[in-house]
């Protein structure tokens, strides 16, 4: 590693090995991280997941994860002085956010962090407040989550970025799989799907919502059948909300399928309903345009952002009930959209966005380094959008 390149410690609830949107974020990010010119080495420091043979990428050191909250405070503040100089600590989640100041402090690097969604929307204690002000650079998954952080936040805005979700090109429009129309007796039904985990703690994705819609549009649609891809402690009581509803028939949870076999899922669906009032982003909206199947977002969170207002997908008001059968009926009736809507979203673009915000990291007082790196790359953060346009 050449002596300009900076190098990165992640602190992470999960990313390589790690399941849910926000660990797929944390490997795109640190992926493309990694690729950037002005990055030397990204030390990874997960709490949770093991990283499966192959699959971290190069330029990139992912430690044994620590579950314990002390015993994972000590683990990181052993990688901060065990790796040689640390340039920039990644907060991955805004509740990590005073243990990597700390950290950032101690070996007088630059902070960088990272916020998703409900946990920025309301004021933590004051010490979560001071280290995100402390940091260099935070970027956020949406202008929602953005504009809820800086409510709150005595930060300069302009050090606030809007880093959206990016998406796999494994996630392809294809014909309906024959095994999986056989697994789940779908041949022939027309297909409404949600992915997402059944938390109790995340009620706020509208599955409840969804099938108490589901009456009016199988009166419209009477073929339909409403998958559940996802499992989780709340599936007992949308169990018996099927029931309540008379569709218990139609409603057909899946549990958690494998990652490779998630596309394949989304070609089954003709349209994907996740009508949230609490979603950061959504990268599940993404891999279901890509796929190219209809969606159906809530009006009222990062949906918008996915959505890019209105313009890829339908917008409801989630609380609406009628509204909500009304847009489903809708695209169920109007067929599979045309051409990319995901242009955006790629990969590519994703890592640009992250190789500008060297100009932000080296400019902002305190930490190691107060310039570019010799042969880093980007003219950099007017390249950053503040949201997606």
């Amino acid at each position: 590693m050449a002596e300009s390149s900076f190098r990165v410690l992640a602190l992470v609830g999960d990313a390589f090995g790690g399941h849910g949107g926000i660990a797929q974020y944390n490997r795109d990010l640190l992926s493309s991280l990694a690729a950037c010119d002005w990055v030397g080495e990204v030390i990874v420091l997960p709490r949770q997941g093991a990283v499966p043979a192959g699959m971290v990428p190069r330029g990139v050191r992912q430690l044994p994860p620590v579950k314990n909250k002390l015993a994972y405070s000590l683990a990181a503040l052993r990688a901060a002085r065990a790796h040689g100089r640390i340039d920039v600590v990644f907060c991955g989640h805004l509740f990590m956010a005073p243990l990597a100041a700390i950290i950032a402090r101690l070996v007088r690097a630059k902070l960088w962090v990272q916020v998703h969604g409900i946990e920025a929307w309301q004021e933590l204690s004051g010490l979560h407040r001071r280290s995100v002000e402390a940091a260099a650079v935070v970027t956020s998954v949406s202008r929602h989550t953005r504009r809820r952080l800086l409510q709150w936040v005595g930060i300069e805005p302009a050090r606030v970025k809007v880093l959206p979700n990016t998406v796999e090109q494994r996630f392809q429009p294809g014909p309906k799989p024959d095994d999986l129309l056989e697994r789940h007796a779908a041949r022939g039904k027309t297909v409404l799907m949600t992915v997402s985990r059944l938390a109790a703690s995340e009620r706020y994705k509208g599955h409840d919502r969804v099938i108490r819609s589901l009456p009016r549009v199988l009166s419209e649609h009477p073929d339909t059948i409403y998958l559940v891809v996802g499992d989780g402690d709340d599936r007992p009581r949308l169990e018996a909300l099927a029931a309540q509803c008379g569709v218990t028939e139609r409603v057909r949870f899946v549990g958690q399928v494998p990652r490779d076999e998630l596309p394949d899922y989304f070609r089954l669906a003709d349209v994907f309903v996740m009508p949230s009032t609490g979603e950061g982003f959504g990268i599940v909206f993404l891999e279901a345009m890509a796929t190219g199947i209809r969606v159906i977002g809530g009006n009222r969170d990062g949906s918008v952002d996915a959505l890019c207002d209105g313009a890829l997908g339908t917008l409801v008001e989630p609380e609406d009930g009628e509204e909500l059968a009304s847009a489903i009926c809708a695209a169920l009736a109007g067929g599979a959209p045309a051409g990319d809507r995901t242009g955006r979203f790629k990969p590519r673009l994703f890592t640009e966005h992250i190789d500008a915000l060297q100009s932000l990291l080296c400019a902002h007082e305190g930490g190691s380094r107060t310039s570019a790196p010799a042969g880093a790359k980007g003219s950099g953060a007017a390249r950053l959008p503040q949201a997606v346009s």
